[in-house]
């Protein structure tokens, strides 16, 4: 068997990479380590991946739940959190938006970042 490769980071398009990457800093706390207008990167804590922002001058906000006619969702990230009240009115201050349909009454909660990208905050063990 081959040596496995490890997952080096996920990048999303925005049509404007700073204020994304600002809105993920300000979500996750995570550090800029790379910048500038076409390309952003944030650096999550140990044991975590690379979070990059590409520009997409383009991008189409997807729908959730998904619709045959529309832009589909292609991925979406999940942070595990130990309060999840808190977490989402800081991800809703820093410009997310709460979803209306929610997949579960308790333990997660389905956003979406200023640009249409879908991510899930949870509660561990959920």
């Amino acid at each position: 068997m081959t040596e496995p490769i490890p997952l080096a980071g996920i990048v999303l398009d925005a049509p404007e990479p700073p204020a994304l990457a600002d809105f993920y800093h300000r979500l996750l706390g995570w550090k800029i380590v790379q910048a500038d207008e076409n390309w952003v990167s944030l650096e999550g804590p140990a044991g975590s991946s690379k979070l990059s922002i590409q520009r997409e001058p383009h991008h189409q906000r997807p729908t959730w739940p998904s619709k045959t006619d529309v832009q589909q969702m292609q991925i979406h990230l999940d942070f595990e959190v130990t309060d999840l009240e808190a977490t989402q009115q800081r991800a809703v201050d820093a410009g997310a938006t709460l979803m209306d349909w929610q997949p579960q009454e308790e333990g997660v909660r389905v956003l979406a970042d200023p640009v249409g990208h879908i991510f899930c905050i949870f509660i561990a063990g959920w």
